[in-house]
C-alpha cells in the first residue's frame, strides 16, 4: 500500500512540474512570436507535454489503484471533492495540450499576460487537492 502511495506522489510531482512549466513556455512564446526562438519554444512545449502526459497518466493510474485497494475511502466527502478537482486538473491538462497545438500551428491569439494568469491555475488546484488529502475536512 505504501508503494502505491509513494509512486502516486512521485508522478503527481512529475505531472505538476509539467503543468507549472508548460504555461510558462506559453508566456515566453507569446512574448517572442517569431524566428528561431519560437521554433525552440515549440519543440520544448511538445517534449514537455509528452512528459506531462506520462506523469499525469501514472499519477491517475496509481491513484485509482490506491482507491481500488481502499474502497472505504469513498465514504469520505473529501475524496469526492478531491476527485472533482482532479477531473478539473485533467481538463486543464487537455487545454494545455490544445494550446501546444495552437502554437504549433502559429495560431496563438492570447497575450503573454493572459498566459501569466493561466499559469496560476495549477497552483490553485495543488493547494486545494493537498489540503483535502491531508486535512480530510469532511
Amino acid at each position: 500500500m505504501l508503494w502505491l502511495k509513494a509512486f502516486h506522489l512521485i508522478f503527481v510531482v512529475t505531472w505538476f512540474a509539467g503543468l507549472f512549466y508548460l504555461p510558462r513556455l506559453f508566456v515566453y512564446a507569446a512574448e517572442n512570436p517569431g524566428g528561431e526562438t519560437m521554433a525552440l519554444f515549440k519543440i520544448m512545449q511538445r517534449r514537455l507535454l509528452m512528459i506531462t502526459h506520462i506523469g499525469g497518466a501514472l499519477a491517475v493510474g496509481f491513484g485509482l489503484t490506491s482507491l481500488a485497494a481502499n474502497p472505504g475511502w469513498l465514504s469520505g466527502g473529501w475524496l469526492h471533492a478531491k476527485l472533482v478537482l482532479v477531473a478539473g486538473l485533467i481538463a486543464y491538462h487537455a487545454w494545455c495540450a490544445r494550446l501546444v497545438a495552437v502554437f504549433a500551428a502559429d495560431r496563438n491569439t492570447h497575450s503573454s499576460r493572459w498566459y501569466r494568469w493561466f499559469n496560476e491555475v495549477p497552483a490553485v488546484f495543488l493547494i486545494l487537492i493537498v489540503l483535502l488529502a491531508v486535512v480530510k475536512p469532511f
